[in-house]
């Protein structure tokens, strides 16, 4: 393979996949580095090692997007009819809803280029370089392609390099890989087709050095680094639309449809039929559509969501985005990632074999707290001395925000489970001498010390890979003392542990009298036994996954972790039952595979491992493309493209980066999976009561639509005028419309499979029951304004009783709909939501005024009613509340004929 500089560019393809000096041939570089006038005319051409800022809309244009929506234009034509009356105050009210809507969007917009802005934020700050022959340091924005930059430990890797020198070097590629442990680093090229996971000559911008020394040369400078190429990935995710605002957007269009034709038609039979005045006529279409738009279900949306928001963040879930809180609940599939999220991050011991016995260890993460059974005798002693000596990690108690003591780990995560593990077992190192030391090298694959205990005697210690430590083996410690190796023994063993998904490590020991510990001296080691090391499931993770399960949601484990891994911690999880049948993908397998390949079998899989944020994307898309509402939670940058193409981006609040939270909508405080469950509970409970809201709203506008038009239809006096058409409007929503947001779940919630995405907010058969109400409420408000007339009273007193009659019957339907699924004949009906109590209390006290108060009268043309005329209203209220009930238990009926036919035709 060839490599080209390309001056446009600088870059070097697949510079991975190449040896380092054709790497460095390539970019025109060498072990001196460049000289500085090469570099300021390579930085001239590359730009500054920066990810590109986003171009961005102007902010007029941004804040009057957010006026793009139906619903908001069904607001505007209810403020251009409110002030083609010349009801100003209520024009005003009305764009002031519409504003604030907008305002809320707006401060709440631009989640990817914040998302960016985390991500820039994670580059390094300077560089050790060689420019001129001399190593100097310099601002890391100033690195060019060809650049020979130089890492110690504790270093942030400043932009992509080749590898050209490690020396026992390890980096922290967790947040850009997933990857739970420290990759080792080495010079030697590697396959043109290894994921960035398996790229081990290369060392990526924005890691960090675990361990040892290295040297590289640049290949990747800003937008073409592996984080830049995800910067590029977040800003072309694109979000989409929750299944909330489709179906709001979807009714409102349907909505105005009708409003605009009802319209029509009623001006053309009043004109033509019945001949009425053109101006009476004008004043009787306004209000028939000031009654028929429900202007209030955009606030009502808002505020219900904005209640849901602040339920959830009792709960540790924090919102960004309001929409996010109901898509939660329509949600059919969780895509997790493994490490910090599904298990700890905090690797432990789960399991020790000695030549003896086998060891179970109890305790999660790095809290020695934990026992060992069964109880050891001398062989397990010295398997858990070599974890504690030949050991450079330490356990620090560290004091938390919220007061309580816990343990830190400073070293490495491998290192600080051996350390824990030998805590637990009563092993300390306070009388024992280190006097040498051959560090861990990816080559070896093994440390080891010499250590002198308090009577003088000398061991060397090794821990590492099991089987350079056989090799080097000659006995094993049996028990007796020392005997012959047991390899066969030792290898199965070995399967046994990594078919558990554990990380295996194996611990010798040579006595000796040595002043200094060389490789030489590793020979003829007496081998200890085996470690089996876990990054450990979160408990209350596993509980979590199986109420999803319950509720119809499949979760999905994508994760950088090799397969074998991966599909043990799934199957711990509860992710798959059977790991022998489980339907596993890998990176390489993904790449190979079309994305319509892929929408075929994403659904089938369960566990994808080596894994690139580009395949977190396909399968987000993939299961999309099934009409799956995805949510996907992450907590290293790599997550942070996906969370920006999933309906619901869930981060980790703790451990998560800050692009990772810029780019969710929802973000875990407690970084618990946990939280999840009760975030999605909570979204399916704000959804029910967004649907009771709009199934509660729709009849007030329809019950007052077909009072008008039925008076225009007939020729009959006008039951109410346009003002009196906006104060019940009004007093219904501000008091009754409310009062539904704040019910609590009904039972079973989590027992029901998702809803569908697609459709409108309410179904067909809910329309025809929301007609049916209307006919209900409005039939008795025009009974009551034509008893009244009948009796004699006066017109504005026949409009009053209507007036009570619309409030009274929608208070009785509210009781209704407290509970849609079941009936409300039940006592639970007065108890469990005391916004209930306190809006019908504040409807009366309102309506009231309306009737008794002077100036309300003079406002509305109200007037004072007796004792009788509120008795016909509230009777004829208490026969609403009765016949809904009917129809309700018609609809239950109905449902269940359904599901029965459903359940005979499968």
């Amino acid at each position: 393979m060839a490599a080209s500089l390309v001056d446009a560019e600088l870059t070097v393809a697949r510079p991975y996949a190449l040896e380092s000096e054709e790497v460095e041939r390539g970019l025109r570089t060498g072990e001196n580095g460049l000289s500085r006038t090469e570099a300021a005319e390579r930085l001239e051409i590359a730009g500054p090692n920066l990810l590109p800022e986003p171009k961005r809309s102007p902010a007029i244009v941004r804040f009057l997007s957010h006026f793009n929506d139906t619903l908001i234009y069904i607001l505007l034509a209810a403020a251009v009819i409110k002030a083609v009356m010349g009801d100003w105050l209520d024009f005003w009210v009305i764009m002031a809803v519409a504003i604030i809507n907008a305002v809320i969007g707006y401060v709440q917009e631009g989640r990817a280029e914040k998302a960016l802005a985390g991500i820039r934020g994670m580059l390094s700050a300077d560089a050790t370089v060689r420019r001129d022959g001399s190593w100097t340091t310099i601002a890391a924005r100033d690195l060019v392609p060809g650049d020979i930059v130089r890492l110690m430990p504790g270093d942030k890797v400043p932009a992509d390099l080749r590898l050209t020198a490690a020396v026992q070097l390890r980096i922290d590629e967790a947040a850009l890989t997933g990857e739970s442990v420290p990759a080792s680093k080495q010079t030697n090229a590697v396959p043109e087709d290894a994921g960035v996971g398996d790229r081990a000559s290369m060392a990526f911008s924005g890691t960090i050095v675990s361990a040892g020394q290295g040297r590289g040369v640049v290949t990747g400078t800003g937008a073409h680094t592996e984080i830049g190429k995800i910067q590029a990935l977040v800003g072309e995710a694109g979000s989409l639309a929750t299944p909330l605002t489709k179906q709001l957007d979807a009714f409102g269009k349907v909505l105005t449809l009708v409003i605009l034709g009802m319209a029509g038609i009623m001006m053309l039979i009043g004109r033509y039929l019945h001949d009425m005045p053109f101006a009476e006529l004008i004043s009787a279409t306004i209000g028939f559509a000031v009654a028929a738009i429900p202007e209030g279900l955009p606030a009502l949306v808002t505020i219900t969501l904005a209640i849901g928001v602040q339920q959830m963040a009792k709960r540790k879930a924090i919102t960004r985005k309001l929409p996010a809180v109901e898509a939660l609940g329509s949600v059919t599939t969780v895509c997790s990632d493994k490490t910090g999220t599904l298990t700890k991050n905090e690797m432990t011991v789960r399991s020790m074999v000695t030549p003896l016995a086998r060891y179970e260890v109890s305790g999660l993460g790095y809290d020695p707290e934990g026992e060992i059974t069964p109880a050891g005798g001398r062989d397990l002693t010295a398997l858990l001395a070599v974890a504690d000596l030949c050991n450079d990690a330490q356990l620090d108690r560290v004091t938390g925000p919220d007061g309580g003591v816990g343990w830190a780990l400073v070293g490495e995560p491998t290192e600080g489970a051996l350390k824990v593990v030998a805590m637990k077992g009563g092993a300390s190192d306070a009388d024992t001498k280190r006097l040498g030391v051959v560090p861990f090298d990816s080559a070896n694959k093994f440390m080891a010390t010499l250590n002198e205990a308090p009577d003088g005697s000398r061991a060397i210690l090794v821990k590492g890979a099991p089987d350079r430590l056989l090799e080097r083996s000659l006995t094993q410690r049996g028990e007796g003392g020392s005997e012959p190796l047991d390899i066969p023994f030792w290898e199965a063993a070995i399967d046994d542990l990594s078919a558990q998904g554990l990380r295996v490590l194996a611990a010798a020991r040579k006595p000796t009298k040595a002043d200094d510990v060389q490789m030489d001296d590793l020979e003829d080691l007496e081998f200890l036994g085996l470690w089996g090391i876990l990054d450990p499931p979160r408990p209350e993770a596993i509980e979590a996954i199986a109420d999803c399960h319950a509720a119809g949601i499949r979760v999905k484990m994508i994760t950088g972790d090799h397969a074998g891994t991966a599909v043990a911690i799934s199957q711990e999880m509860g992710i798959i039952d059977d790991p022998e049948h489980a339907a596993v993908l890998t990176g390489a397998e993904l790449e190979a595979l079309s994305q319509d390949e892929l929408a075929k079998v994403v659904q089938d899989v369960d566990v994808y491992a080596r894994t690139s944020p580009e395949h977190k994307i396909r399968i987000v898309r993939a299961l999309q493309s099934h009409d799956e509402v995805v949510a996907m939670t992450g907590d290293g940058v790599n997550d942070a493209p996906a969370l920006t193409r999933a309906d619901v981006g869930i981060a980790m609040g703790i451990k998560g980066t800050e692009a990772t939270k810029e780019a969710a909508e929802i973000v875990l405080a407690d970084d618990n999976f946990a939280t999840i469950r009760s975030a999605i509970r909570e979204g399916r409970r704000i959804y029910d009561n967004l649907r009771k809201s709009v199934v509660f709203l729709l009849p007030t506008n329809g019950a007052q639509s077909l009072v008008i038009l039925i008076a225009v239809v007939f020729g009959l006096t006008l039951p109410l005028t346009p003002v009196q058409v906006l104060w019940v409007n009004m007093v219904t929503a501000v008091t009754l419309s409310l009062a539904l947001a704040y019910e609590p779940a009904e039972k079973g919630i989590m027992s029901r499979p998702p809803r569908g995405a697609g459709g409108s907010i309410i179904s067909g058969r809910e329309l025809v029951f929301v007609l049916l109400v209307s006919l209900l409420i409005g039939g008795a408000t025009l009974a009551v304004f034509g008893i009244s007339l009948a009796n004699g009273t006066d017109l504005g007193v026949a409009r009053t009783e209507a007036v009570l009659m619309l409030a009274l019957g929608q208070l009785a339907y509210l009781f209704n709909c407290r509970f849609l699924m079941r009936s409300s004949l039940t006592l639970d009906v007065f108890r469990g939501n005391p916004a209930i109590w306190w809006s019908a209390g504040a409807l009366v006290v309102l309506q009231v005024i309306y009737t008794y108060v002077p100036f309300m009268n003079v406002l509305f043309g109200s007037e004072p009613l007796g004792v009788r005329e509120w008795l016909i209203p509230l009777a004829m209220s208490v026969g609403i509340f009765l016949a809904v009930e009917v129809l309700k238990a018609f609809r239950r009926r109905g449902d269940e004929h359904a599901n029965a036919r459903l359940y005979a035709n499968a």
